[in-house]
């Protein structure tokens, strides 16, 4: 049996983190404290619902986040069916049982990366701005070590965000630096494969989610006639990945997945949705959803399980100005474990 204590935290962005969706200036998270009672034992984890796009994301999440804690610690384990809807929870509940296992260093997954032998590449991340100044942090991120670069898309004219590739293309050759862009769904379905031929110039390693979610036959129709791979992103959220990742990915075929645990129900549905890629001969890497310090600990210690050599994208901790201490460095382009 176990007995809980709930902390809520707001974040606060030490500048404005824009997207094509929406701007963010402060971000709440919950803390959840797990106590097992026979044992003494306790672990801390986060839930913490995106806003405009976790499909918990409701205006009584604190109250069913209650209720859900209540409910566990009554039955000791996980409820898969009343977690279903609210994968934020699941992540948080879970995350706090893994970190109630964790040794003196907080470690909760023994691999190379938490042994300080390995460290994990990430990419660095340009968040929507005037082009000017998306521009400047571009070039400071690749100052900093970054050899791979994402970059929002999809808020700006789009000739004024290929004269934003354009320019820093020019500096940079693909050969030496790796360019991302993500549109967060900005595209329409009419006009995307053009944009995405526009785009094709740049030598982009992949775009994420050119669409909204949830369309899937014109996602399949971009998929296969695209020259840039596609990364599917928000297309997961929602998904019951027992029943709809392999349906998902095979219909539209995209060459990446992107993952993000805390919108699609945890480590251990997370490592399901691996299992669908890994079927499908489909790739895929990691990025945060905003988390905080004890959320992103939680992911960033899960991705090292797997030897996956591509960038990850989880350099988010330091966007925070009040985060909480952790043990994820950030050095030339590289994460590592101290």
């Amino acid at each position: 049996m176990y007995s809980y204590s709930l902390q809520k935290h707001e974040l606060k962005f030490k500048v404005p983190a824009k997207t094509s969706r929406n701007t963010f200036t402060t971000r709440t998270i919950f803390l959840i404290t797990l106590k097992n009672i026979q044992t003494s034992q306790e672990g801390i984890g986060e839930a913490s619902p995106l806003s405009l796009l976790s499909v918990d994301d409701v205006p009584d999440y604190q109250s069913i986040l209650e209720k859900k804690l209540k409910e566990f610690c009554q039955m000791g384990s996980l409820d898969q069916l009343s977690l279903a809807p609210y994968p934020s929870i699941r992540f948080g509940i879970e995350t706090a049982l893994l970190n109630m296992t964790a040794d003196s260093e907080g470690v909760i997954f023994n691999t190379d990366f938490t042994a300080r032998k390995k460290t994990m590449p990430i990419n660095g991340l340009v968040w929507m701005n005037d082009a000017a100044t998306m521009y400047d942090e571009a070039i400071q991120k690749i100052q900093a070590g970054f050899n791979v670069i994402k970059i929002k898309v999809g808020a700006l004219d789009f000739d004024e965000e290929c004269r934003l590739l354009e320019k820093i293309r020019q500096q940079y050759s693909a050969f030496k630096i790796t360019l991302r862009v993500d549109a967060n769904g900005a595209f329409a379905p009419d006009d995307a494969l053009e944009k995405l031929n526009d785009l094709k110039r740049f030598e982009l390693h992949s775009i994420e989610q050119p669409l909204s979610a949830g369309y899937w036959d014109w996602m399949q129709k971009i998929s296969s006639e695209s020259p840039i791979d596609i990364a599917l992103d928000e297309e997961l959220i929602g998904l019951n990945v027992y029943e709809e990742a392999d349906k998902m990915i095979k219909h539209i075929k995209p060459t990446y997945l992107i993952l993000k645990p805390n919108l699609i129900g945890g480590l251990s549905l997370s490592d399901e949705w691996i299992k669908c890629a890994q079927r499908r001969n489909v790739g895929w890497w990691a990025t945060s959803a905003l988390e905080s310090n004890v959320g992103l600990n939680a992911i960033a210690q899960w991705v090292s399980k797997y030897d996956n050599p591509l960038h990850q994208g989880l350099g988010t901790g330091s966007l925070f100005a009040n985060n909480f201490p952790s043990r994820l460095k950030i050095e030339q382009g590289h994460m590592r474990y101290v």
